[in-house]
């Protein structure tokens, strides 16, 4: 994890979400779609939380929420910016594969929302699923994102011709995995999954699941069309995204997908 550490500190996520339609898309869709399964007053866990962008909206809306991450730079933002919020949210530097700090049952909702793609152990990939289940109330909701593995293949042979490699391609394709020290890795270290994957995850370890959804689908790879619209075309693709982001053939070409579900 040191090498996704090294990359993040040196990343300015604050900005990822707000810089142009094609991110901005993944924000307004997940809050929308997440709005219609959390309850009000609920207790958050927002265990990979980057700077903070969910957290803070969780915050904002009125539910008590606890927001961590592994990357130092991201928690010392969050609290620079709690500094002009009325109330408090505890924010902690922390790896979301062990939050032995946590007691079983403690929060409502567990958003683990990028701890999972950046593990490329499946060994850890578990620790951070029963972690995450484990200090979730039995009926609380877990909330996973995950990238899909065939539309990272096609967006980045797509964006730059040095990535048309067949085993560059075939290696994801068939693993899901790429390493820091891949001689053409573009990331950091990485793991993309697929939706039977993930539906099947939750299944073995007793989650309903509740929504499965696209979150940008294939705006990112649509940037440059997608930048040249105003706010009006910006809202018609929107709301139209909104309403087949659950078809899964969207899914499977999304850049970012959730999934989420109910603990039995």
């Amino acid at each position: 994890m040191n090498e996704v550490v090294k990359y993040y500190e040196n990343y300015r996520e604050e900005d990822r979400l707000s810089t142009n339609n094609a991110r901005k898309i993944e924000l307004v869709t997940t809050i929308q779609m997440l709005d219609s399964l959390i309850e009000k007053k609920s207790v958050i866990l927002d265990c990979a939380s980057g700077t903070g962008v969910y957290a803070f909206y969780f915050a904002d809306k009125g539910h008590q929420v606890t927001a961590t991450d592994i990357t130092p730079r991201h928690v010392a933002y969050m609290r620079e910016e709690l500094k002009n919020k009325p109330y408090h949210m505890d924010t902690k530097v922390l790896d979301a594969t062990d939050m032995g700090c946590f007691s079983d049952e403690t929060f409502d909702i567990v958003l683990n929302m990028g701890a999972m793609y950046h593990l490329i152990d499946e060994s850890q990939r578990m620790k951070c699923l029963t972690e995450s289940l484990r200090v979730l109330k039995t009926g609380g909701i877990l909330v996973t994102a995950y990238i899909p593995r065939l539309y990272l293949n096609q967006m980045i042979a797509l964006s730059d011709t040095s990535y048309l490699d067949n085993n560059l391609l075939n290696q994801i394709k068939e693993t899901g995995v790429l390493k820091h020290n891949h001689p053409k890795c573009f990331w950091t270290d990485t793991y993309y999954s697929s939706y039977e994957e993930m539906e099947q995850l939750y299944q073995k370890h007793s989650v309903q699941v509740l929504l499965h959804f696209a979150q940008d689908g294939l705006l990112p790879m649509l940037c440059n069309t997608a930048d040249s619209w105003n706010e009006e075309q910006f809202k018609i693709w929107t709301d139209y995204h909104i309403s087949i982001c659950k078809e899964k053939s969207i899914i499977g070409m999304s850049n970012h997908v959730i999934i989420a579900g109910r603990k039995r």
